[in-house]
Parts: C-alpha cells; structure tokens; sequence
C-alpha cells in the first residue's frame, strides 16, 4: 500500500464526518457565505463585487460537492454528459 492510498484510508472517516455536516448544516453556511461576502463588498465598495461573486458560487459549488447534493455525477466517475448531445464512449 503506498502513500497515497495509506493517506486516503486515513482521511476517509474525517471526508465522511465534513460530508454529515455539510448535509445538516449546508443551509446555514450558505447563510454565512452569503453574509461574509455582502460584508466583504460593503468594504469594498463594490470594486470587486465579480470576483466575490465568484467566489461565493464555487464555495457553494463545493459545499454541494461534500453535502453530495451534485445531481450531475454520474456512476462513470463523476462526469457530466457533453454538451452537443453525444453519448460519450464506455469506459473501458
């Protein structure tokens, strides 16, 4: 067993345990994203009121991705359909 998957072995309980939380207090800390990036943009006056923006959607993103609440895996590896309509290829 190498490195990598002794790590990941140990981290497994830790990624499960963040998991549970973000499923039972997602809510709460999209409240609190929402909240510090209203505040951060008051500071700033609106200059950077994109960026934050921004921010604040891929933090919600990835609060998603552990509260697995993502529709878009797929049993393939967690990659979403193309676009065009085309069936990718079976993995082999």
């Amino acid at each position: 067993m190498g490195f990598k998957d002794t790590l990941k072995a140990k981290l497994a309980p830790a990624k499960d345990k963040v998991s549970d939380l973000a499923q039972q207090h997602g809510d709460k800390i999209e409240h609190g994203l929402d909240k510090a990036a209203r505040t951060v943009d008051a500071k700033t006056k609106g200059r950077y009121s994109s960026k934050i923006e921004s921010g604040t959607g891929k933090a919600k993103d990835a609060l998603d991705r552990l509260a697995h609440k993502d529709d878009t895996a797929h049993k393939d590896g967690g990659t979403t359909p193309p676009a065009d309509g085309t069936t990718p290829p079976p993995a082999a």
